[in-house]
């Protein structure tokens, strides 16, 4: 009996250990289940395109000064690094020589002048007596011929004379454009010829002034793929630049134009933009980095970056929490970065939960307790 007794005692403490690890054991899986996770919730919202560029400034008008005769440089006219206007003269040359051609060339005109007004009296007078048998029909013929000669002398000397005096205004050179003129390489009595390799100085129109870049062959093709599939919208390209000293130029510039063909040695195509630049604080030859807004995406994702995970293929996913509570592994393809999140071009939608805390912590079809978080998400890239 005592036995028996004994062995009842015996099997119902087992059966209470069971149960306590029984309910250990729920405890610990309901625990598990309800592991907490940091999420945010993804809206859809417009975004702007950008791409990050670089490139240099560019005068939007340059032309270099050369003479056009030779001669001795009497002055100069303009303060190096100044301002000119287009027609100011800027350096005079030795005019004594072109003067002279000048004047020789006019006297020449004027006796050409005084010999077809002669020659054209006598073709009157010939043409009357002809027709009175006056003089011989050869006679006549002749006098007819001296003045078409005379008259075709007249226009040889009027053209040598227009010559001379091409050559002497361009003893003085004058500004073919406005801008900011540079350092002069030559001074007053150096001897300067026409059509000589090295200008005398160049000008530069600054305001506005260019910026030329360079966008990689492969990011056209694939903005204009987007632009195919009708995900985004082409815009009016708006442009922003940050100098070398990291300050941000205080103008918004605008594209002009992308270059037709891809430069083979580097696989790029050129794009120019143009900027205002009343203060002149950009200068030709300038590094800047260029923001450009291409297009923009009016439903467009952004997720934060440390709610995608990159997997060693290169690929990338990203973990959901769906209207269960339950956790999905997904698949994403991410566009460019904008600050601290990517642009989600597939796998992520309007409205999704997605987990950027605690995703070492979970797996799929988990059951998770969520947490909104609130993450500094600024980028720039709204529109």
């Amino acid at each position: 009996m005592k036995k028996l007794m004994l062995r009842s005692g015996l099997l119902a403490l087992a059966c209470a250990l069971a149960a306590c690890q029984d309910a250990n054991s729920a405890a610990k899986t309901a625990h598990k289940a309800e592991t907490e996770v940091g999420v945010v919730t993804l809206k859809a919202a417009p975004i702007a395109l950008t791409t990050q560029l670089q490139g240099r400034t560019v005068a939007s008008l340059s032309a270099e000064i050369r003479p056009q005769v030779s001669g001795i440089v009497q002055e100069r006219h303009f303060v190096e690094g100044s301002e000119v206007k287009k027609g100011d003269l800027l350096y005079q040359i030795d005019p004594a020589s072109y003067q002279a051609a000048y004047n020789q060339a006019k006297a020449d005109l004027l006796d050409a002048e005084a010999t077809l007004n002669s020659a054209q009296l006598k073709d009157n007078r010939y043409q009357d007596l002809v027709k009175d048998q006056g003089v011989s029909k050869q006679d006549a013929d002749d006098a007819h011929a001296a003045y078409l000669q005379a008259k075709a002398s007249v226009a040889r000397y009027q053209a040598a004379l227009d010559s001379a005096k091409i050559d002497l205004d361009r003893t003085q050179l004058k500004a073919p454009i406005s801008g900011h003129i540079g350092i002069s390489s030559v001074t007053a009595g150096a001897l300067v010829t026409a059509n000589q390799t090295t200008a005398l100085a160049t000008i530069r129109a600054l305001n506005p002034i260019y910026v030329d870049l360079t966008q990689s062959s492969k990011e056209l093709l694939e903005l204009r793929d987007l632009l195919a599939k009708g995900g985004i919208a082409q815009r009016n390209a708006q442009v922003s630049l940050t100098l070398e000293d990291g300050r941000t130029y205080p103008h918004q510039g605008k594209l002009e134009f992308k270059e037709v063909a891809v430069n083979q040695a580097t696989g790029s195509v050129t794009l120019r933009a143009t900027f205002p630049n009343p203060d002149g604080l950009l200068l030709p030859g300038m590094f800047v980095r260029a923001t450009l807004a291409e297009a923009r995406q009016d439903n467009g994702i952004l997720a934060p970056q440390q709610g995608v995970i990159r997997d060693n293929d290169g690929g990338a996913h990203a973990w959901v929490v769906d209207a269960n509570g339950k956790v999905e592994r997904r698949q994403v393809v991410t566009g460019q970065a904008m600050g601290n999140q990517w642009v989600i071009q597939s796998g992520l939608k309007d409205g999704d939960t997605l987990i950027v805390e605690g995703t070492d912590k979970v797996q799929p079809k988990q059951q998770v307790k969520t947490v909104p978080v609130t993450l500094d998400l600024s980028t720039g890239g709204g529109v």
